[in-house]
């Protein structure tokens, strides 16, 4: 007799292990979460002619630093394969620009600032297995600098960038389901589009610069 039921039992808990949640999912066209991201983020730095002629400077360059950032999640379901994605945030960033100088001597202008960006994105589903699937995301994302300090007075050393930026972004994650909730760890790429160094007269931070764009590596954690 006992024997007769321990192989039943191992078939009810190979069942439970394998229940599928979440199963109307896909039967509410919007769902709604929160995010929490950390992204590592620098400058691309195209230089202009006064880093040869005028700058004693070796090397100019951006180093990856890391941010924060916290935001929601609307996503609108197309059809089986497609979705529209919207997911406002709030982020905060460090960039910098450094100078290296013979003898050891260094130089770094670094701007601190608070964005709230807007990417509409296009995401892609595999065919979900039980619990979990993958997925893909591309589209584009707004920029707006919430604490824009004054506009510094000519002549002044720091290093000055515009308010608004627009980015091309594209990612891929991975999606789980579980009992009430679903959960997805993604990685997302963003090149900015727009140039944001702005050139101020006799601002000694100008030096060697002529375009500043964005670029950004983001691991999201997703939670709907």
């Amino acid at each position: 007799m006992l024997t007769l039921l321990i192989p039943d039992l191992r078939a009810q808990s190979s069942m439970r292990y394998r229940r599928t949640h979440l199963e109307d999912y896909e039967d509410r066209t919007i769902r709604y979460g929160f995010l929490f991201a950390a992204p590592i983020t620098r400058f691309n730095i195209k230089y202009s002619d006064a880093y040869v002629n005028a700058d004693s400077a070796y090397q100019l360059y951006s180093p990856n630093k890391a941010g924060f950032r916290v935001g929601f999640i609307l996503n609108t379901i197309m059809s089986e394969r497609f979705d529209i994605r919207v997911t406002p945030a709030v982020s905060l960033y460090s960039r910098s620009v450094e100078s290296r100088y013979p003898g050891g001597a260094t130089k770094s202008e670094v701007r601190e600032s608070t964005w709230v960006d807007f990417p509409v994105l296009l995401k892609y589903k595999s065919k979900r297995r039980r619990n979990s699937r993958m997925y893909m995301v591309g589209g584009a994302s707004l920029g707006l600098e919430t604490n824009v300090r004054r506009r510094e007075v000519a002549g002044s050393s720091r290093l000055l960038t515009k308010n608004k930026d627009l980015a091309v972004e594209y990612g891929i994650g991975f999606e789980q389901f579980f009992e009430f909730f679903k959960f997805a760890p993604e990685i997302r790429f963003s090149h900015g589009l727009v140039n944001l160094f702005e050139p101020v007269q006799g601002n000694t931070a100008n030096i060697g610069l002529q375009k500043l764009r964005t670029h950004t590596v983001t691991l999201y954690l997703n939670f709907e």
